[in-house]
């Protein structure tokens, strides 16, 4: 049976700049960006260097720490660029597109999927880092078992892409034959979530091996960690694995082509977009063919990915490999001379201090001032109210800060990734980053777990 759970704390950020249900077509960047900075707790060994010749599909570098795990060019072509930052820390390997060469992997039909199979093909093409895994919001480790797959079928965050959406303009074949992959990895349950509120997608019909369950309510309702913590949560020594919806279809297209192919169908959107709408391009492309005469003029914030978790890129970098979006909003590079004193008829305020709470529907165009600078950590009860976990936000990020490793376990460090917090500091007074410190607590169980 069906599980229907109705969520009512969160909140939903009123952004103008919502993409329409327009495809406007295929974009085919000449260059492709590889960032090891997308994958958390990952110490990369490259394995290629500039100039190099690659195909789609062939490794860029590897997991230090588990070498089976590859991470692979999206196209085939030329290496163009080893990017380093601080203590050579490797930030991306920049590829520009050469010809159609792809590394060719076995075709199998459904009937013969089992779990060494598909581990083998996932880990040989590049495929495996998109799953990951619960605790820790890390790659999933390949020689573990989890005790059951979530896919989230929708995306509740600011201006976030209509999976329906995608779902019509994709190929329904390639979804079916990634969830049948996926199945043979668990010996749970697969749970795919959907949204409450909207007629499931055609795609659903016939559909074998999933758990169906549904969500409705403000954000984060469509997170994967909610739907975890509420279905099936996380305790010490569990694994729970998630996959992003778009990748399911290329672990089909992997199985059914026998390609490497992390196509997405991606949604512009902010209020800076002259017009916000779909493009269809591959995992890594340069997000400059989308922008090209499309943005408004002034100083702009270019996201790869969602305003409250997206990644700052240029207006030529490249597309995060878990992104289905990207967001475009002003810079907030101004000072407001005694701004708390003015009525702030065009100013959001989730405590309703201004009187723009007169008007709840209104769609605003978020900048990225902080209206203020850090201040005092202090305890006011806000956290609780975005975020809908059986957690103390508050005790946790102070466990967290003072490294308290068995206060952390209790208080469900386990459960938690970044994504989770992101509105506990959009809201936060006190301007803290809190993204921040929940990866520093990830990173220390990590380390305190080897």
């Amino acid at each position: 049976m069906a599980v229907s759970i109705t969520l009512k704390k969160g909140l939903d950020l009123k952004i103008s700049g919502k993409p329409e249900k327009i495809f406007a077509g295929d974009i085919d960047p000449a260059f492709y960006g590889v960032k090891p900075v997308d994958f958390p707790g990952l110490i990369p060994k490259i394995c290629v260097k500039p100039g190099d010749r690659v195909s789609a599909g062939s490794s860029l570098f590897y997991n230090k720490m588990n070498t089976v795990i590859q991470f692979t060019s999206p196209v085939s072509g030329v290496v163009r660029e080893v990017v380093r930052g601080d203590r050579r820390k490797l930030l991306e390997i920049v590829v520009e597109k050469k010809g159609n060469d792809f590394a060719e992997f076995e075709k199998i039909s459904t009937e013969n999927l089992n779990r060494e199979t598909v581990r083998e093909h996932l880990l040989k093409s590049g495929l495996w880092p998109a799953i990951r895994q619960r605790p820790y919001h890390i790659v999933a480790n390949p020689d573990e078992t989890p005790k059951s797959v979530f896919i989230s079928g929708f995306d509740t965050s600011p201006l976030a892409p209509d999976y329906n959406f995608i779902s019509y303009n994709s190929n329904g074949s390639f979804f079916r034959t990634g969830i049948a992959a996926i199945a043979t990895l668990t010996e749970g349950r697969v749970n795919l979530v959907l949204n409450g509120k909207e007629q499931p997608p055609e795609i659903l019909n016939g559909l074998r091996g999933v758990e169906v369950s549904y969500f409705s309510g403000p954000h984060p309702a469509g997170n994967v960690g909610v739907h975890i913590h509420h279905i099936d949560p996380v305790n010490k020594g569990e694994k729970v694995w998630c996959v992003n919806f778009q990748d399911v279809y290329a672990i089909g297209r992997l199985f059914e082509e026998g390609v490497y192919r992390p196509e997405r169908i991606v949604a512009l959107t902010g209020s800076e977009v002259l017009n916000p709408q779909y493009y269809r391009m591959l995992s890594g492309g340069s997000v400059a063919p989308m922008l090209n005469g499309n943005m408004k003029n002034g100083d702009l914030r270019y996201i790869s990915g969602n305003v409250l978790t997206g990644s700052r890129i240029e207006p030529d970098g490249y597309l995060g490999y878990y992104d289905s979006q990207v967001t475009v909003i002003p810079e907030g590079n101004y000072h407001e001379f005694f701004g708390w004193a003015s009525p702030g008829f065009r100013k959001f305020s989730f405590t309703k201090t201004f009187a723009s709470a007169l008007f709840p529907r209104k769609e605003y165009r978020f900048d990225t001032n902080y209206h203020g600078g850090e201040r005092a950590f202090v305890i006011t009860g806000h956290y609780e109210k975005v975020l809908p976990m059986d957690i103390y936000p508050m005790h946790l990020l102070k466990a967290i800060l003072v490294e308290d490793i068995e206060r952390m376990e209790n208080l469900g460090i386990y459960e938690v990734a970044e994504e989770d917090f992101a509105l506990c500091e959009f809201i936060c007074p006190s301007k803290i980053e809190i993204q921040s410190i929940i990866r520093k607590g990830i990173d220390l169980m990590i380390r305190e777990m080897n």
